[in-house]
């Protein structure tokens, strides 16, 4: 880790209120990424990776909210923000590419508006200049004859073209902070691999962190720096990804590694993780909430789990790991 990160996050929870109860998404959330470092959350669905990111935008479901954490951005505590203060960096200091573009870019609006609208409010471009940057920006994530396409709607454009617009949008302020949330989610593998260069690409000319959120531990290996490790809303593991990927520390995190293809292991070899995620609105939850799945577990695991010291090179939160 770099000695200022970019991001830090400290002990993030966050619940929902619902009709049957009280969802405990997230418990004691922490990590941090430097600048120009990748970041990946790895983890089954439901483990808490987008409401992660949904937090630190400031963009939960009415339903949700934090309570307790921290999450500093360039000196500013995201979560004890105000409605204006957010509002002025998201797009500036901080954004996100979402999981579903068509669903996040504006439908009635052609994409090349969409992404001046960003330049004009964040990007300190003059209106007048803002079709010229949109144009580069679309060269820039690969997008061929960028100023007709500048004027095409979402729905008139495929799925890769979208997610390549969204990068745009989230790049044209050329942000400290990017999140990239199941970026390549529906697209063949060809355009996943082009995606992702973009993304790596111009991050690596600005020096941007990046917060890679994915369920693929085997893609997670080959971008991220550094990886996370999220079961039911706890971070169970955090390490170097050559340490992480080489000498796994949380049962867990042993089980996704053995349940990931990775292009030498036959289909019969892989492992099915056993057990499902727990109910997160059960009053008892368990410290470890692993625990009831998990076939190292002691009496010792009913007592709260260990917090990463300060500077953790490698994290993992276990009272018997591998």
């Amino acid at each position: 880790m770099t000695a200022v990160p970019a991001l830090a996050v400290e002990d993030l929870s966050v619940e929902f209120r619902t009709r049957s109860g009280v969802v405990k998404a997230l418990e004691g959330v922490s990590f941090s990424v430097g600048k120009g470092e990748t970041l990946a959350i790895v983890g089954e669905s439901g483990s808490g990776k987008s409401v992660t990111a949904y937090a630190l935008m400031g963009i939960l479901d009415p339903a949700g909210r934090v309570t307790a954490g921290r999450a500093v951005l360039g000196g500013l505590d995201l979560i004890a923000a105000s409605a204006s203060e957010l509002a002025e960096v998201r797009g500036r200091e901080i954004a996100m590419i979402f999981q579903n573009p068509r669903t996040a870019l504006n439908p009635i609006r052609p994409v090349g508006r969409q992404i001046a609208d960003v330049l004009i409010r964040h990007g300190n471009v003059r209106r007048a200049e803002a079709p010229a940057g949109t144009v580069d920006l679309l060269r820039a994530v690969g997008i061929t004859d960028p100023a007709r396409r500048a004027q095409a709607y979402p729905f008139e454009m495929s799925g890769g073209m979208c997610q390549r617009v969204m990068i745009a949008l989230a790049l044209a302020a050329r942000p400290a902070l990017l999140i990239a949330d199941e970026p390549t989610t529906g697209l063949d593998v060809t355009t996943q691999a082009v995606i992702m260069d973009i993304v790596a690409e111009l991050a690596g000319e600005s020096g941007m962190a990046t917060i890679f959120i994915t369920h693929d531990l085997a893609l997670a290996g080959q971008r991220a720096d550094r990886i996370v490790v999220m079961h039911a809303g706890h971070v169970v593991e955090n390490a170097t990804t050559r340490e992480l990927i080489a000498r796994p520390n949380h049962p867990y995190t042993a089980e996704l590694i053995a349940a990931t293809p990775d292009g030498a292991t036959s289909l019969d070899a892989l492992a099915a993780i056993a057990g499902s995620l727990p109910d997160l609105r059960r009053a008892d939850l368990p410290p470890c909430r692993y625990s009831e799945r998990c076939p190292r577990k002691t009496d010792l695991c009913d007592q709260p789990l260990p917090h990463p010291p300060p500077g953790s090179a490698h994290f993992v939160a276990c009272w018997n790991p591998l």
